[in-house]
């Protein structure tokens, strides 16, 4: 069964705010502090969005919701402070996961304390083996990513690939995993360069993809440092074509590298502004929030509203069942179908491509 309701904007806000006299906890795993703050506070702005519709349309078996975050930093260590506590609060399930390097130790956690875990946006292939059962990824994983990377690079001549990441789980795996499969297509990869986080100056990158001459770059980290490198690639002249994966399909990037951002190409999950399901969506989160949806508020949307719909199934919240359910789930959300693999991954691929013109990201395809 779908959950699927449309709320006016009082009607959500009297949610939010109302308690209830029974109540069913939900834990929500996202940064809300440090670089990567604004990703985390609106998947948790569109969780608690999906909340309060469920809560309106009568709840789930009569009662309520409420939910807790766990401010993971997009940092190990905190990820593994912050799953802790979450674990210890009777949350009957957790939706979040942004920063894979973070979400990865929290699957332990997570999986000892037998909660179901729906990871809304983290996807290097790394969650997979580390994965004890009980987590489902609902963005298609790093896999994915490099194949819709590669057929655009095909597509547009590109031979000679230069790939810079920061070492974390999220964006060295993606970085590695281009690269093989790059060089294995018969191209090049003439510089593979890391970048510490919080880097300011990238002169001796800058220099070593300017030597390399390489056709493009492809920048597999986040948005905040990599506005810094984009606009530091085109200030010391670099021609080429540069491409970021989906760490950096913020629109905060266009106000990190200004211009210089001027058709960068970007691999991204669908977001909202592109998706004619989430109309409605758009509207009320915008109306409840004063801003509009970030990159990962659908998929986090979506992955409440999963959520919900496989305690509905399960007939209750005992994990195992709960996990069978969403193991068996077919349910579809506005970011589209959500079925998945024997690994409990998403069992399709959901990246386009995107453009940066007039300072904004635009579908390329």
């Amino acid at each position: 069964m779908k959950l699927s309701v449309l709320l006016t904007t009082t009607a959500i806000a009297m949610t939010l705010a109302s308690p209830a006299f029974a109540e069913m906890k939900i834990g929500i795993l996202v940064p809300t502090t440090g670089s990567e703050a604004t990703y985390g506070q609106d998947m948790a702005n569109a969780v608690d969005l999906a909340i309060a519709e469920i809560n309106a349309a009568g709840g789930i078996m009569g009662e309520q919701l409420t939910s807790v975050v766990g401010d993971d930093g997009c940092d190990p260590q905190a990820a593994v402070n912050a799953a802790s506590k979450l674990a210890s609060s009777d949350v009957v399930g957790i939706v979040g996961g942004y920063c894979s390097g973070a979400t990865v130790p929290t699957l332990k956690i997570f999986g000892d304390a037998n909660i179901p875990f729906v990871i809304a946006a983290a996807n290097s292939t790394k969650l997979i083996p580390a994965n004890p059962g009980n987590a489902f990824m609902i963005n298609s994983t790093g896999d994915d990513q490099v194949t819709k990377a590669i057929e655009y690079f095909t597509a547009n001549g590109i031979k000679s690939l230069a790939i810079v990441n920061q070492g974390d789980a999220y964006s060295q795996d993606l970085a590695d995993l281009t690269k093989t499969a790059w060089e294995a297509a018969g191209n090049t990869v003439p510089a593979f360069e890391v970048a510490n986080k919080g880097e300011q100056d990238y002169s001796a990158i800058v220099t070593a993809i300017r030597s390399a001459n390489p056709d493009a770059v492809f920048w597999t980290a986040y948005y905040a440092d990599g506005g810094l490198l984009i606009r530091q690639l085109r200030q010391a002249g670099y021609q080429g074509k540069i491409a970021v994966g989906d760490g950096s399909n913020s629109p905060e990037l266009f106000n990190i590298a200004g211009s210089a951002a001027e058709g960068v190409v970007g691999f991204s999950n669908p977001t909202a502004e592109f998706l004619p399901t989430a109309k409605a969506f758009i509207t009320d989160y915008t109306a409840t929030y004063g801003s509009a949806p970030g990159p990962y508020a659908p998929l986090a949307y979506d992955g409440m509203h999963l959520l919900a719909t496989a305690i509905e199934a399960a007939g209750s919240t005992d994990a195992a069942a709960v996990n069978a359910a969403l193991k068996a789930a077919d349910y579809t959300g506005i970011a589209g179908e959500i079925t998945f693999t024997p690994k409990n991954t998403l069992a399709r691929s959901n990246f386009v491509v995107l453009q940066g013109k007039g300072g904004k990201w635009t579908l390329a395809e």
